[in-house]
Parts: C-alpha cells; sequence; structure tokens
C-alpha cells in the first residue's frame, strides 16, 4: 500500500501544488486590488503579513505579468505562451518515458505543475497574477506566487541531486583508483 502512494506521491502533489496555486491566484484577483504605479508606495500595498521581521517585509499584493521571469520580453506574450505550452509538453513527456532517476520525479513533478499553474493564468487572466511580495533588507524582490516557489524549487531539487550525485560518484571512483 505505500509503494502505491508512494508511486502516486508525485502527481498528488502537482496537482495540490496546481489546486494551491489556482486558488491563491483566483483569491488575490477577487478580493486584491491590483498593485498600479500610484500605489506602490510604503510600507504595504495589500494585506500586511509582517514589517520589519529581521529587516524583512512580507505583504500580499496583487500584481499582473506579462512576461517571463521578472516581466521579461512581456512584449513577446503569445510566443512565450506557446514557447511554455511546449515547455511543459516536452517535461511531461521526460518525466513519463526517458527520466530513468527516480529520485528526479518529485522535482519534475514541481517544475511541471508550476509552469502549468502560470500557463493556465494567461488562458482565464490573460497575464501571471503574482501576490508574494518581499522586501528582503531594503531591497524590493519582485513580486511572484506559489507556481513560481514551485518552479524554483524543483529546479533547486534537481540542481543539488545533480550535485550530490556527481560528487558522491566521484568520491567512488577516487576511491577505486586508491584501491588499485
Amino acid at each position: 500500500m505505500i509503494q502505491s502512494f508512494m508511486k502516486r506521491f508525485p502527481l498528488l502533489l502537482a496537482i495540490l501544488i496546481l489546486a494551491a496555486d489556482i486558488g491563491t491566484k483566483y483569491a488575490t484577483h477577487v478580493y486584491l486590488p491590483l498593485r498600479t504605479w500610484y500605489s506602490m508606495w510604503y510600507p504595504y500595498d495589500g494585506v500586511g503579513v509582517f514589517q520589519n521581521f529581521l529587516g524583512i517585509e512580507f505583504s500580499i499584493i496583487h500584481a499582473i505579468n506579462k512576461g517571463a521571469a521578472w516581466g521579461m520580453l512581456s512584449n513577446f506574450q503569445d510566443y512565450l505562451l506557446v514557447f511554455r505550452i511546449l515547455l511543459i509538453i516536452g517535461l511531461i513527456l521526460y518525466a513519463l518515458f526517458i527520466n530513468t532517476n527516480k529520485m528526479w520525479v518529485i522535482p519534475l513533478a514541481m517544475i511541471i505543475s508550476g509552469a502549468l499553474g502560470n500557463v493556465i493564468d494567461f488562458f482565464f487572466y490573460g497575464h501571471v497574477v503574482d501576490m508574494l511580495h518581499f522586501i528582503l533588507w531594503g531591497y524590493d524582490f519582485p513580486v511572484f506566487n506559489i507556481a513560481d516557489v514551485s518552479i524554483f524549487l524543483g529546479i533547486s531539487s534537481l540542481f543539488l541531486i545533480s550535485l550530490f550525485e556527481n560528487g558522491s560518484q566521484g568520491s567512488s571512483s577516487k576511491t577505486l583508483r586508491k584501491q588499485e
């Protein structure tokens, strides 16, 4: 029974991430006013969660992003949408048919669900809805959402897994050379 659950866990995690992302974006879109250039005054535009906690401030606001990360390529929204959809299809095909590393399954599910959440936004809102706003020691960090967090954590996990797998392979090959 545990093996059956563990086999389905990546899919359940992806569905949970996608549901949380869609739900928070919908609530942000419906209940918070859109952040505009004239409403960006200190301290908060939306709901202040905490202020000056070890120099960090956090609020939930309603911001839009018509481009990729940090609004880049916002003039190419249609091309970005096609690229994102093709990328998601490629990642799904890779995860289902090519990937042989069991450690990569959960990070790939996180990346796919996050990317899918941001693509769904384009069909519902015409842009990506962002809401998590941090000011880190005076630096106004770009606003992001749960999908972005999922993508970041998935990519970071893949990087760390690859780093530790390569590190352990390198140390085992050194051990083999010493034994010869």
